[in-house]
């Protein structure tokens, strides 16, 4: 009897898919989760987070409903596609939890943060970051004669390329929001 040599994966003649149905390539994933608002719901969400070394990028957490004392919990992840799997059903299986939602499958999503951030310098760099909000559409909540404080909304990369571009101006604090997301449309 001879051996059968079957190679890697599947061809027009083999029966069977000998390819791995697993990736390791790592995505970025928005979540949404309902929970009800009880104290020590958002430590058992983190918990499943940090007990399988799971890493949060964008934590935001607010009531949504006051009369059914619902809250929305928005997570920003990365993982492989088991992993956000994984997590997602464990997730699911929390008592409180009453929905999970995958924004980044589900469709198309609106993603918005906000945040705050101080530039302190004079003379040409007080004009070229008053230049550079009016183009980011930042607001100057706070001016005092050495320092700004823009207020800017929109897309996380929208505020990363702001700040990035704050950072040889004087930036010195920041201070973001987290992501806030909804589906689009229906």
């Amino acid at each position: 009897m001879t051996p059968l040599n079957i190679e890697k994966g599947s061809n027009r003649h083999s029966a069977y898919n000998l390819r791995p149905t697993f990736s390791d390539v790592q995505e970025q994933h928005t979540i949404a989760v309902l929970v009800e608002n009880e104290p020590g719901v958002l430590a058992r969400v983190i918990g499943l987070f940090s007990g399988r070394g799971y890493n949060i990028e964008s934590l935001t957490v607010a009531e949504v409903d006051h009369t059914g004392h619902l809250s929305r919990i928005t997570i920003v992840t990365t993982g492989t596609p088991q992993v956000i799997e994984q997590i997602k059903a464990q997730l699911g299986r929390i008592v409180t939890v009453h929905d999970v939602h995958d924004l980044t499958v589900e469709g198309p999503s609106v993603e918005r943060e906000l945040a705050i951030i101080k530039v302190v310098g004079g003379g040409d760099k007080r004009v070229e970051a008053l230049r550079l909000a009016d183009i980011f559409r930042a607001n100057v909540v706070d001016s005092t004669l050495n320092s700004f404080i823009f207020e800017i909304t929109g897309a996380p990369d929208k505020i990363d390329a702001f700040a990035d571009l704050m950072r040889p101006l004087g930036l010195v604090e920041i201070a973001r929001t987290g992501v806030a997301a909804l589906l689009r449309g229906d």
